[in-house]
């Protein structure tokens, strides 16, 4: 229960057109997209992978936010109107992540075991960016709407462009 109040907490937080809690519980897709993944995510992790994808294509049918129950996700995490998001399933998203509409953390296709990006604390994931591969995004990174991330990003910076590069370091 703790949780859904954290999550709620952390929609307020992050986006000033809410009303009210009521409004995030039954009309914030991420909202539902989130507490599904905990639950897929406890089946994944007991080897009930079939259910577990059962729950997650569930969850991407009723959201449009596509999650693999094998993706670890941190807390206070934030998915921001969200039709598109795309999390593969060896990812690993820290503690306060916004993330916009549109990006994936996604694999190459060439790599085995860990094949998605790794994304640190308190980072912000602009609209439609394409983050791809078995890279890691630094804590307190901004990565810009639309880049393709296809190298690591050090923490503390703002990375934008195709292929996405530094442009600003804090």
């Amino acid at each position: 229960m703790y949780r859904i109040k954290e999550d709620i907490q952390t929609i307020k937080k992050n986006d000033s057109s809410v009303k009210s809690t009521l409004e995030i519980i039954l009309t914030y897709p991420s909202f539902y997209a989130i507490l599904l993944h905990r639950i897929a995510h406890q089946l994944y992790k007991r080897k009930l992978y079939l259910l577990a994808r059962i729950i997650a294509n569930f969850s991407r049918f009723i959201t449009g936010i596509e999650i693999h129950p094998g993706a670890v996700i941190g807390r206070r995490f934030m998915i921001d109107h969200g039709m598109g998001v795309v999390i593969g399933e060896t990812a690993v998203i820290g503690e306060d992540v916004l993330m916009f509409h549109g990006v994936t953390l996604g694999g190459t296709g060439k790599d085995k075991g860990k094949r998605h990006p790794t994304i640190g604390n308190n980072v912000l994931l602009s609209a439609h960016v394409q983050v791809i591969g078995p890279i890691t995004i630094g804590d307190h990174a901004k990565i810009g709407a639309s880049a393709v991330v296809l190298e690591s990003i050090p923490a503390n910076v703002t990375a934008v462009g195709i292929p996405a590069k530094v442009v600003k370091k804090k």
